[in-house]
Formats: C-alpha cells, sequence, structure tokens
C-alpha cells in the first residue's frame, strides 16, 4: 500500500473520529486495525529532516490530546448514563425507592 494510500485511509479515520466516532469503528470502518492506523500515523508525523520536534508537530500532538480528552468525556457521560439506568432499574426490581 502506497503513503498516498495510508495518508488518505488516516484522514477518512480522523473525519470520522471528529464526526463522533469511536477510533475503533472508525478504523474498522476503513479495514484495518487500530495498532496499524498507530503505525502509520507514527510513520507519518515522523520529521523526515532529522530535527528532533517541529511546531506542528507539537501543535498534532495536542489537537489529537484534546481530541482524546473530548472521546475520554463523552465515553465517560455514556458510562454515567447507562451506569444510573442500570441502578434505576435494580432499585425497581428490588422495590427500593
Amino acid at each position: 500500500m502506497s503513503n498516498s494510500d495510508k495518508l488518505e485511509k488516516i484522514r477518512q479515520i480522523e473525519a470520522a473520529v471528529a464526526g463522533g466516532a469511536t477510533l475503533k469503528d472508525a478504523v474498522g470502518a476503513v479495514s484495518i486495525s487500530d495498532q496499524t492506523y498507530y503505525t502509520w500515523k507514527k510513520a507519518v508525523a515522523a520529521p523526515t529532516s532529522g530535527t528532533s520536534s517541529s511546531p506542528v508537530a507539537v501543535d498534532d500532538e495536542l489537537a489529537e490530546f484534546i481530541q482524546l480528552e473530548e472521546e475520554n468525556r463523552r465515553l465517560r457521560k455514556l458510562l454515567g448514563e447507562k451506569l444510573r439506568a442500570e441502578n434505576a432499574e435494580l432499585r425497581k426490581r428490588l422495590g427500593i425507592n
């Protein structure tokens, strides 16, 4: 697979995640594993000129961190809602109000 194909798949995954999909669903949609995604992303982000870090790489890392934090917040909210619903159902079954 060419680098341009890899870049296209990475862009598709990032667009899907930005649209609200989970990373697992996004990588599944383009038929690769999440490990392959991370490997490709790391290879693409690796500096070719030999410099240790660039402002662009730092900005990309910060954007990825913010994206992960937002996904984490969303998943915590979903888990909390599910647990509250299960708790209410159990209380109902046990007759506890």
